[in-house]
């Protein structure tokens, strides 16, 4: 018969819980440029908003695309451009149309919190709905396992 968690367990991990929830935590938030003037002069594909506790308008977000092109593995550098609000980015598209492409974005919050995004795309456009969210920096085995799959699906809107 298995036993069931005593009161006193329960209570701790009710106590440890709360208290993540109440540190906060630190995010990137993406979204369509079309929703943004700025990002729509731009012709950005994406947006990319850092957010939650420790100042995320302070926050650098980097962005690189991993890709395969003629079945040779490219790295690009990306730039993400500032916008008006504070902590909030433009990506334009700086990698080639052909091929298969993970956008990779880190947030630092310069407070030793990291978050990151990992963004399919491809002659479809950008998958915005496939995003992977996760706490730290994606493993290159992250990225590699979503080149595998298909990317961005045809469906998904250039923008």
């Amino acid at each position: 018969m298995r036993k069931l968690p005593t009161l006193p367990s329960v209570a701790a991990v009710t106590l440890a819980l709360t208290a993540q929830l109440s540190a906060g935590g630190f995010w990137l938030q993406l979204g369509n440029p079309e929703a943004n003037r700025e990002a729509r002069g731009m012709k950005a594909v994406l947006t990319v908003k850092a957010f939650g506790c420790h100042y995320p308008e302070k926050a650098r977000v980097t962005g690189t695309a991993e890709g395969i092109v003629d079945g040779k593995r490219r790295s690009i550098p990306l730039k993400l451009a500032a916008l008006s609000e504070p902590g909030m980015f433009a990506l334009t598209e700086q990698w080639p149309t052909g091929g298969k492409w993970v956008i990779q974005l880190v947030g630092d919050n310069n407070d030793g919190a990291i978050t990151s995004a990992l963004v399919s795309a491809g002659s479809g456009g950008i998958d915005r709905k496939g995003v992977k969210l996760a706490p730290g920096k994606p493993s290159m085995a992250e990225i590699e396992a979503r080149l595998r799959v298909d990317s961005a699906p045809a469906a998904v809107a250039r923008k």
